[in-house]
């Protein structure tokens, strides 16, 4: 898969370099992974756990390679199976504090994948994860399917944290206008380049310019026309692609904007 390299500097705010695709995948070494993104310009990456034993794992690479930054938590889909909850969102809490953690991610709520059964762990998790956030004063990194009005309400009546990013962002515009309008971020995926989601690309349009990130989540969501192999942040300059296409500007202004709005998000770089 060959990538024209960026005209200027982006990061990839959402990657998970330890999760393997399928069983044909071999994954890459994050030395080897952290070399192919430099080579099309993603400089930096933001290495999101999703349970504790994911989260250990961010927190160990971010603190070995210089442009590895972590983010740590428990997936909703995770709480929502956990034996020993609080057991575990002690540990998450604890791993917060350590100064190349840089978000509390990904939490939040999926009712696609978890039954009725799972919906009380998720919204626990949720709300302690937001105390976390708000305790650290780091960022909050948001899983949202098939739940944007709960996820929204949890975060009015819980208060927000200062820094709130909707991961791999999937609503359309009237979700995209509740962001700005509290000034939460918006991350977009390879999603954006997928020829079924002009809802999309429109609230990639329609989101202030300072409140857009973007992101990979690999090894999915493997942007047009690689989709349906493994995603990597060498792909990212696609995604960064579609939105300026979208937005009708230049590639040079929305890495400028993307990658300023990430060193405010998840920096000091």
């Amino acid at each position: 898969m060959s990538v024209e390299p960026l005209v200027s500097p982006v990061v990839d705010t959402h990657c998970h370099m330890d999760v393997q695709y399928d069983e044909d995948h071999v994954l890459p070494s994050v030395n080897e992974a952290m070399a192919s993104a430099q080579s099309v310009g993603v400089t930096k990456v933001i290495q999101v756990g999703c349970d504790v034993a994911s989260s250990q794992w961010a927190s160990e690479v971010a603190l070995t390679h210089p442009d590895v930054w972590a983010a740590v938590a428990l997936h909703p889909n995770a709480a929502a199976h956990d034996p020993d909850l609080e057991k575990s969102l002690k540990v998450i809490a604890e791993l917060a504090k350590l100064p190349q953690v840089r978000a509390i991610g990904e939490t939040g709520l999926d009712y696609f994948r978890t039954g009725p059964e799972g919906i009380a762990a998720q919204h626990q998790s949720f709300k302690r994860h937001i105390e976390i956030a708000k305790e650290t004063g780091k960022a909050l990194v948001i899983h949202d399917r098939d739940a944007h009005d709960d996820v929204v309400r949890s975060l009015l009546s819980d208060g927000a944290p200062e820094t709130v990013v909707f991961h791999c962002f999937s609503g359309g515009v009237e979700l995209a206008s509740i962001c700005a309008e509290h000034g939460w971020y918006t991350s977009f995926s390879g999603t954006v380049t997928f020829k079924n989601a002009p809802e999309l690309r429109e609230a990639a349009k329609v989101m202030p310019l300072e409140l857009l990130l973007v992101e990979t989540d690999s090894p999915f969501l493997t942007p047009v026309p690689y989709r349906g192999r493994p995603n990597a942040s060498t792909l990212l300059p696609l995604t960064v692609r579609a939105i300026s296409h979208a937005r009708g500007a230049s590639e040079q202004e929305i890495c400028e904007a993307l990658f300023s709005n990430a060193a405010r998000v998840f920096g000091p770089f």
